[in-house]
């Protein structure tokens, strides 16, 4: 995974539950000595859905650099489903 900032790491997936719409992955090297996060979306309405993203990780001084991943990849999942949904 190569992130907007430049950061990279590699990120094996742990788990996918197609049933559940969750993806469960890990990260191995990097800042963090314990890195590990699920994403997974739930139905809300007609043509709505939420996703939930929880990340776990080691040392808690990471929080703000991973939180601001998490909100930019989030930003960026929600541009391409909304691009994709009007058919671009």
């Amino acid at each position: 995974m190569t992130f907007a900032n430049g950061l990279t790491a590699r990120e094996p997936i742990v788990d996918i539950d197609d049933k559940a719409r969750r993806l469960v992955w890990a990260a191995v090297g990097g800042r963090a000595s314990h890195y590990n996060a699920s994403l997974q979306v739930f139905a809300e309405g007609e043509g709505r859905s939420r996703a939930v993203w929880i990340a776990d990780f080691l040392p808690n001084e990471l929080s703000a650099a991973i939180g601001g991943m998490v909100e930019q990849g989030s930003a960026a999942i929600k541009r391409t489903l909304e691009r994709q949904s009007a058919g671009g």
